[in-house]
């Protein structure tokens, strides 16, 4: 295997070169955009018919929402380190369930088996799986951030349409308190003018400790047994294992993961993105980098994301603060920060409470302030003469839904809609692969929204698209999905 050594320099000459591959994405999207595949139901007792891709960790947590729902048979279970032993719960609570390490193989020989996916595989590894379970009519329920670049998703909309099958991002707040409440207030008129929000992720996210200065990727050490590094690597740039890109690790580097942002924005923004109506931002610019470099994210970061007026709304500046030194200013009465019980796992382990927990401001012309957390917690008013108006008479919203894994299942059984479905996702995950763009270049980023294109930096526009496919992955790149 070779190393790699990239200098600043040989990293910019590796963005570039994926020039040609921008130049055909516009003729991927108009092969996507006919026709429809429809998956039809495989269980005899109304249940859905569900396969497993990537078991582990966090992948675990799937897999335990989903069978409490009670709605689906398990058929298959994949995972590039079958037998390892975060994969062990899963495949004992399954012992006669078919076990695969290639998805590709399990894909077609139960084509005929399997009716939906889930997929909590690293981010860079999404795009592939999802491809190739809607072209075998599987209904897709895949893990956030989506997809690894900006492309990436456009691709997974198209196909979304093409196949005809149910999505779900697993941004699982989408489908509890702070969706049907962010939905009502906004309808009521509480919500109303937004000019500037800011969200933050102050804890944890980094599992290496790799330098800031070093000049390339690690070298490579002996794989495990139970893996298949072949598969793990998928389309990204062939390199040798290292136990610091694997199960999570790979969250740190740029050409793998997303970062803080890819992590948890989904969590953090994704009602005020979809009810503010806000789609892609015009500018992106990176405020602080620390510790800035061409191979992982900075230890601490602050993004300014600058979306124009639309549909009679004002412009809103978001800010996005992630990194342990980088706390952001509340305002005055903000109060307490607290945790959402139901937030997962990190790491193995609860989420820590942090000097501000993760959350979000929601800053409105009138002068009101809505201060929320993360995940499905709900908002409140801080404090204050504007607040002082709804006292007695916040409006009502539901109290009572289906969490996202059964609103996935109930849609994919047509009693619901998919609330987190890919033509809602992917707009949201392509503002995060823009503010990744911004930290890896360092650079402050113009975005035309009609032309979907970068046009102040010529290697950022390269990035859209992301590295080419290593050999043998092209097919999901091509015309015909």
């Amino acid at each position: 295997m070779k190393k790699n050594d990239i200098t600043r320099r040989n990293f910019l000459k590796k963005a570039a070169a994926g020039a040609a591959a921008v130049a055909v994405a516009p003729t991927l999207l108009a092969g996507c955009a006919a026709g429809k595949k429809k998956a039809v139901r495989k269980s005899a007792d109304g249940k859905v018919n569900m396969a497993f891709v990537g078991i582990g960790n966090r992948g675990e947590e799937d897999f335990d929402c989903f069978t409490a729902t009670g709605l689906i048979n398990v058929v298959a279970l994949c995972d590039v380190d079958m037998g390892a032993p975060h994969t062990r719960k899963v495949m004992e609570a399954c012992p006669d369930v078919p076990r695969y390490q290639d998805f590709r193989k399990m894909f077609d020989e139960l084509q005929d088996v399997i009716e939906a996916v889930c997929i909590a595989t690293p981010d860079f590894s999404h795009f592939a799986i999802c491809i190739d379970a809607m072209r075998h009519g599987f209904h897709v329920y895949v893990e956030k951030p989506m997809a690894r670049t900006f492309t990436e998703c456009e691709l997974l909309m198209a196909a979304e349409k093409k196949y005809g099958v149910v999505t779900q991002m697993g941004n699982q707040g989408h489908s509890e308190g702070n969706y049907y409440q962010f939905k009502a207030w906004k309808e009521a008129g509480l919500i109303k003018d937004v000019t500037s929000i800011t969200a933050h992720m102050n804890n944890s996210r980094r599992w290496h400790g790799w330098d800031p200065h070093l000049t390339r990727y690690p070298d490579p050490q002996p794989c495990p047994e139970t893996m298949d590094w072949d598969v793990w690597m998928m389309q990204s740039h062939e390199r040798g294992y290292h136990p610091d890109y694997h199960c999570g690790q790979w969250r740190c580097w740029y050409e793998l993961g997303m970062g803080a942002l890819g992590d948890w924005g989904a969590h953090l923004l994704d009602t005020a993105h979809e009810f503010l109506e806000l789609g892609l931002p015009y500018e992106v610019e990176p405020l602080l980098l620390k510790d800035h470099n061409p191979f992982f994210y900075p230890m601490s970061t602050t993004l300014l994301f600058r979306f124009p007026e639309r549909n009679g709304m004002p412009a809103v500046d978001v800010t996005w603060y992630d990194g342990l030194d980088n706390i952001p200013p509340v305002p005055e009465g903000y109060g307490v920060s607290e945790l959402d019980p139901n937030i997962p796992s990190v790491a193995g382990g609860k989420i820590q409470p942090a000097k501000l927990n993760p959350g979000k401001e929601i800053y409105m012309a009138g002068g009101l302030i809505l201060k929320g957390g993360s995940h499905g917690s709900t908002l409140s008013l801080i404090p204050g003469p504007e607040a002082d108006k709804w006292e007695g008479h916040l409006p009502e919203y539901p109290q009572q839904w289906s969490n996202h894994y059964e609103n996935f299942l109930k849609a994919v059984r047509g009693e619901e809609e998919a609330h987190s479905r890919f033509s809602v996702a992917a707009p949201l995950c392509q503002v995060f692969c823009l503010g990744v763009i911004a930290q890896w270049t360092g650079h402050k980023i113009i975005f035309d929204r009609e032309t979907g294109q970068i046009v102040n930096d010529p290697v950022a526009n390269q990035l859209l698209w992301g590295p080419v496919p290593r050999a043998g992955w092209e097919e999901f790149y091509k015309a015909e999905i």
